[in-house]
């Protein structure tokens, strides 16, 4: 989610993200203003904007009913694509009833949107031609509201991934066949039906077709590239990457005795023992700081009593997510019988992987060698 992305900030411990393509589609609503002006084509890309609060505003809802636990939002033009915070989550939402429900949310939200604003539009007088051709177009905004609404609701019930109907394949998919098998047909089934929607789009002249086959080929790209990460990091250990030959800090060592360890040690994190029992975990900036601020005293005092364990056997989904998860986490120490036997931090991790990477290539060599 974060290639290719901007952060909005957080909203309800929520990291909301905003595909970078998605501002460009305001220079295209003016681009198709043409004559109606730049007011009238900013206010053509509001009424999108406005579909896509709706929808998503209801899958939200219909998450925290759920008890979904989420952990990021990347929004597009044709919604959100959601992160989930923990694999329960994510099972949860592609299960039963709990997955129909999330799928129906966002369709059902705006097709109702779209008939209370024509019903009201058409109550209130006026001659609003709300069948008239072109249904969206900067120079009939009141008609616009209405239709991409409607459009939207209506495109998500079609089976291509990330849509709504997508969503639903993929999850009566996943029940037979597992989640990754699931996610790669989805995705590979969305890229084609955002080919054909883009050539459609073409052949109609229509631009609203071209850019939602355009966004949806993104979303199966980015679900594409996600389930293949996934399927990597589920079989890889924490055994297999951790690092095994480290430092750790006494909880009754001294700031400035710390520093010196420091000095001689690459480490940025240091776990915090007291005998063998981990108490705590302490960074080299942290160690600065409170020797600047508080003086010389004990690391006990400085380090940061939040922390998690993994274990060995555990995989590197399991403890990526952790991380993810932790607020300003950035090592995880690995606990054998209570003893530390390893720790994994995010500034070894990408070189670990590549390291594993080169080193599972070297064996399929060696054993092909071998067969041959």
């Amino acid at each position: 989610m974060r290639g290719w992305s901007i952060p909005l900030g957080r909203w309800m411990g929520v990291e909301l993200r905003i595909h970078v393509f998605s501002p460009l589609l305001a220079a295209v609503c003016l681009a198709l203003s043409g004559s109606d002006g730049v007011t009238r084509g900013l206010g053509l890309f509001f009424t999108l904007v406005a579909a896509v609060a709706v929808r998503e505003t209801a899958r939200l809802l219909v998450a925290a009913w759920l008890g979904l636990r989420l952990r990021a939002i990347l929004l597009l033009p044709i919604g959100g694509m959601f992160a989930y915070a923990d694999p329960e989550s994510q099972e949860g939402s592609s299960n039963g009833g709990g997955q129909f429900s999330m799928a129906l949310a966002g369709p059902l939200a705006n097709l109702v949107t779209a008939l209370m604003l024509a019903a009201t539009f058409l109550g209130a007088g006026g001659d609003i031609k709300l069948f008239s051709q072109p249904w969206i177009s900067a120079s009939a905004l009141v008609r616009s509201m209405v239709w991409m609404q409607a459009g939207l609701g209506l495109l998500h019930l079609l089976p291509a991934y990330p849509l709504d109907g997508g969503r639903l394949l993929r999850g009566s998919f996943a029940r037979k066949h597992g989640f990754t098998p699931a996610g790669r047909m989805a995705a590979g089934l969305g890229q084609i039906l955002a080919l054909i929607a883009m050539v459609a789009g073409m052949l109609l002249h229509s631009p609203w077709i071209i850019i939602a086959g355009f966004f949806i080929m993104i979303g199966a790209q980015i679900e594409d590239q996600g389930v293949f990460f996934q399927s990597v990091v589920d079989t890889v250990h924490m055994r297999e990457v951790m690092l095994t030959d480290f430092a750790t800090l006494s909880a009754s060592d001294t700031l400035a005795g710390a520093l010196v360890r420091c000095v001689h040690s690459l480490q940025e994190d240091f776990p915090v023992v007291r005998g063998t029992q981990l108490v705590g975990i302490i960074s080299r900036q942290r160690i600065v700081d409170a020797l600047r601020t508080d003086g010389n005293g004990y690391v006990q005092a400085a380090m940061s009593k939040a922390f998690q364990v993994a274990r060995p056997d555990d995989t590197l989904g399991t403890t990526i997510r952790r991380i993810q998860t932790g607020r300003g986490l950035s090592l995880i120490p690995i606990a054998d019988s209570g003893r530390i036997v390893g720790i994994v931090s995010v500034q070894n991790l990408m070189s670990a992987m590549s390291l594993l990477a080169e080193q599972r290539r070297l064996e399929r060599e060696e054993a092909r060698d071998k067969a041959l």
